[in-house]
């Protein structure tokens, strides 16, 4: 008899031994980490597209574009590329949700200092305004690191289409031409120029799931 209960607790053991390297392979084969969802014009609130692609379902990415930055350097589409990057728009003299953007883009800067696969751009809408040594001063004022970090300027009309076009961030302003109200919003850029997450600057806990989804993306490409 106690033999027999020796061997059931054997094949209970082996049982539950059994049972949970079955559970575990199961759940490796079944859970799949799903990509970041890739952002479509049509799919985003329309006070944020231009009407000329409001309806745009797939194929958006960032066009090419040429500015100018806080040293004066050329900023193109070149600087970043192979790079996954934070884009957002702002300008240097506003004293509402800017402070906040930028000190949030500065953490996002800090976090992410020693990664060489993550670059930052911030774009003035005010650009006639930000020139580049107003820009210059301001990074310095917020410790912008050159090498992870580019505050640009240029031509109105330009950043206005990548506002509206492109980033998706931005709604118009109807008392000016090429007249840009601001969001808070950041948008998470990959490396084939495509829009992958869209996030509250002014909101700590946004941007804590912006530095999550930035390790989330990095893996796609490992």
């Amino acid at each position: 008899m106690l033999k027999f209960f020796k061997q059931l607790k054997l094949f209970f053991l082996i049982l539950f031994i059994l049972s949970g390297i079955i559970i575990f392979v199961f759940y490796n084969i079944l859970y799949v980490e799903k990509p970041l969802p890739i952002y479509q014009p049509n799919r985003i609130d329309a006070s944020l597209v231009d009407s000329s692609i409001q309806h745009q379902r797939k194929y958006h990415t960032i066009a090419d574009f040429k500015l100018v930055n806080q040293n004066g350097e050329t900023i193109t589409q070149d600087t970043y590329k192979d790079k996954i990057y934070v884009a957002d728009f702002f300008f240097t003299t506003c004293q509402t949700i800017c402070p906040i953007m930028t000190d949030q883009m500065h953490r996002i800067q800090e976090e992410l200092k020693h990664d060489n696969e993550v670059l930052l751009l911030s774009h003035s809408v005010t650009p006639e305004i930000d020139s580049v040594e107003q820009l210059k001063r301001y990074a310095i004022e917020k410790g912008v690191n050159d090498e992870k970090w580019n505050l640009v300027t240029g031509d109105r009309k330009q950043i206005y289409d990548l506002a509206r076009k492109s980033y998706l961030v931005v709604k118009h302003d109807d008392s000016e031409d090429y007249g840009m109200v601001h969001t808070e919003n950041f948008a998470l850029i990959d490396k084939k120029k495509q829009i992958r997450g869209i996030y509250n600057g002014v909101s700590p806990a946004s941007v804590d799931s912006l530095l999550m989804d930035i390790q989330k993306l990095k893996k796609e490409y490992e």
